[in-house]
C-alpha cells in the first residue's frame, strides 16, 4: 500500500513524525510532502499569487512552500513516481479538528484535497498540546494504526474524508472509539488580542478560548469531552438539505419583486 503524508504544522512538525511512525506500521511505501512552513487555519487553500517551490529533503520526502492542498496536489500530479497513493494520512495535528473549526482546518483540506483526487483519505488530529503535561501524540499513535486499518477493510464512499481526533487523556484512560457526526459550540471560541507596538500602533494575534461547550450527543466534541476517540466523517457538500426543502416551498419561479 502506497501512502502520501502531509499535515498543516509544517515538515518539521513533531506531530508530522508521529504520522509517519504511524503510517509505517502499515506500510514500508511511504512518500512525504508537507508544508515548508506552518500553515494552520488555511482551510482548502490554493496558492495562486505567489510561484510554490519544491525542497527535496530525500528521494520520498518534499517540503514545499505552499498549503497543503498544494502538497497533495503536486505530490500526486509532479513528484510521486510510478503509480499514485492508495491512501492519504493528513497529521497528526496539534490541537483537535472538531466542530465549525473543521472549515478552517489545513489538516482536514489535505485529506480532502486527497479525496478530490480519488484517493481515500484520512485527517488525524491530537486534541491538546497547552500544556507540558498533556499526553501528547502518545495517545494518537497508540490507536491511529488500529483504527485507520479498520476503516481500509470496511471502506467509505469516494466523497468521504474520515476525520480523526484523539483525546487529551493518559493513554491508560483511553479506552473507547466513537463514531460521530460533526458538532457545533455553542460558546464563541475565536477572538482577536489586540496589542500594542513599540511606536503605538495596534495589531492582533487571532486565536481562541479555551472555553467548553455544552454539546448534544453523538457529537465529535461530546465524544473528546468525554474521552472518547471520535471519527466522523465529512464530506464537502455543505447544502443544508432541510432548508432547500422548505424553502422550495416559499421561492421559485418568477424572481421576487423589491
Amino acid at each position: 500500500m502506497r501512502i502520501l503524508l502531509t499535515n498543516d504544522d509544517g515538515i518539521h512538525a513533531e506531530g508530522l513524525a508521529a504520522l509517519e511512525r504511524i503510517a509505517r506500521q502499515l506500510s514500508d511505501d511511504i512518500w512525504i510532502c508537507a508544508p515548508e512552513y506552518e500553515q494552520s487555519g488555511a482551510s482548502r487553500a490554493l496558492t495562486l499569487a505567489d510561484p510554490v517551490r519544491v525542497r527535496t529533503i530525500d528521494p520520498r520526502r518534499f517540503a514545499i512552500t505552499g498549503t497543503p492542498t498544494d502538497c497533495v496536489m503536486l505530490g500526486m500530479t509532479e513528484l510521486i513516481e510510478g503509480a499514485k497513493p492508495d491512501l492519504v494520512l493528513s497529521g497528526v495535528n496539534r490541537g483537535a479538528n472538531i466542530a465549525e473549526d473543521v472549515t478552517m482546518s489545513g489538516t482536514v483540506a489535505g485529506a480532502i484535497e486527497g479525496m478530490a483526487m480519488g484517493v481515500p483519505s484520512i485527517a488525524l488530529s491530537q486534541m491538546g498540546g497547552l500544556h507540558p503535561s498533556d499526553p501528547f501524540f502518545e495517545v494518537a499513535e497508540a490507536f491511529a494504526p488500529g483504527i485507520v486499518k479498520r476503516l481500509i477493510e470496511i471502506g467509505w464512499p469516494k466523497d468521504v474524508v474520515m476525520n480523526l481526533n484523539f483525546p487529551n487523556r493518559p493513554l491508560g484512560e483511553v479506552t473507547e472509539v466513537e463514531v460521530t457526526r460533526q458538532g457545533f459550540r455553542d460558546v464563541q471560541v475565536r477572538h482577536a488580542e489586540r496589542r500594542s507596538d513599540l511606536r503605538g500602533r495596534d495589531y492582533y494575534w487571532m486565536g481562541f478560548r479555551q472555553e467548553k461547550s455544552q454539546p448534544a450527543d453523538g457529537t465529535d466534541l461530546l465524544a473528546l469531552y468525554e474521552g472518547r476517540i471520535s471519527v466522523t466523517p465529512l464530506h464537502i457538500d455543505l447544502t443544508h438539505a432541510e432548508t432547500v426543502f422548505n424553502m422550495r416551498k416559499v421561492l421559485g419561479g418568477a424572481p421576487p419583486k423589491a
